[in-house]
């Protein structure tokens, strides 16, 4: 009887998917990909009802999240002192955006003393993450607020705990055994989500670091490095120079493969910035001078 009526209540997903995607005004331009996009939007929002209908409370979640911290080695602090002040300041820029969250969990912030790993990434139950290779890239605080809020938003909008749940599902996993995550790679939650889902953390991560009073053009500086490094080092293939090795340009690819088009981002952000009456030319706070050996 239940799976009948989980059926039913998946059929008329698909129903109510389908009629408002036939209805809906489409931004893009009408060929192959866009109708690849909106199948497979189709299919994310299908496969979700389950997830959320049987999401896990708040408790079990953190639970779950700070349970993969462990088991990934990053629950200890950092014993070389460069390295825990560089991770607290990401901390103290991470929980001041994450203040104007709409879920009142606890979030965590770490640092990853990895130069290769050009990538942010969020765990479940309010772990967020940024790689060594990501800083050295942002000259500004705010271009990290926006990173911060873009990671923060994928766990308040719940991305992060419905792919630990499709991950249980598809692998037959019991969540409730804490000795079953040892199953879930860490590489798993540096694959990005859906475009829909992207762009979801996009403006509403630039929302929450503008709430805290960073600017705005920190998320269009880094959206245009991405850009920048999209254009220098994966669509043209262009050989490694000193700036970024063969590892983090595979690392690079790998994001970019990942989430919508740095182009489109930009883009879109800038919309956004216009539209919401955002103060564009609000200045920007550079990074500490403390962490020039980041570079």
């Amino acid at each position: 009887m239940k799976r009948l009526v989980l059926l039913a209540l998946i059929l008329a997903a698909a129903g109510a998917a389908l009629y408002f995607a036939q209805h809906r005004r489409a931004e893009d331009a009408v060929n192959p990909n866009a109708v690849v996009d909106v199948a497979a939007d189709w299919q994310r929002d299908i496969s979700r009802v389950p997830m959320r209908l049987t999401r896990l409370s708040n408790a079990d979640e953190v639970r779950i999240g700070d349970e993969l911290v462990r088991r990934y080695g990053y629950a200890e602090p950092y014993e070389n002192a460069k390295l825990a002040s560089l991770e607290n300041y990401v901390n103290q820029v991470g929980s001041r955006v994450a203040r104007h969250a709409q879920r009142k969990i606890e979030f965590h912030f770490h640092f990853v003393p990895d130069p290769n790993l050009i990538n942010a990434f969020a765990l479940p139950g309010g772990h967020v993450f940024v790689g060594w290779g990501l800083l050295k890239e942002m000259h500004s605080e705010d271009e990290l607020a926006f990173v911060l809020g873009h990671e923060i938003e994928h766990v308040d909008h719940y991305h992060a705990v419905e792919r630990v749940q499709v991950e249980a599902q598809l692998h037959k996993l019991n969540l409730d055994v804490l000795a079953d995550l040892a199953g879930i790679p860490l590489s798993l939650w540096q694959a990005g989500y859906t475009k829909d889902e992207e762009f979801e953390a996009d403006r509403e991560g630039l929302l929450l670091a503008a709430a805290a009073g960073y600017s705005p053009q920190g998320a269009v500086d880094l959206l245009k490095t991405f850009v920048r490094l999209d254009g220098e080092y994966v669509s043209h293939s262009q050989t490694p120079v000193d700036a970024l090795s063969r590892v983090a340009i595979e690392s690079l690819t790998g994001y970019f493969r990942s989430h919508p088009m740095s182009s489109e981002r930009l883009a879109r952000t800038e919309k956004l910035i216009a539209q919401a009456r955002l103060p564009a030319n609000q200045p920007t706070i550079p990074m500490p001078a403390d962490f020039a050996f980041l570079r």
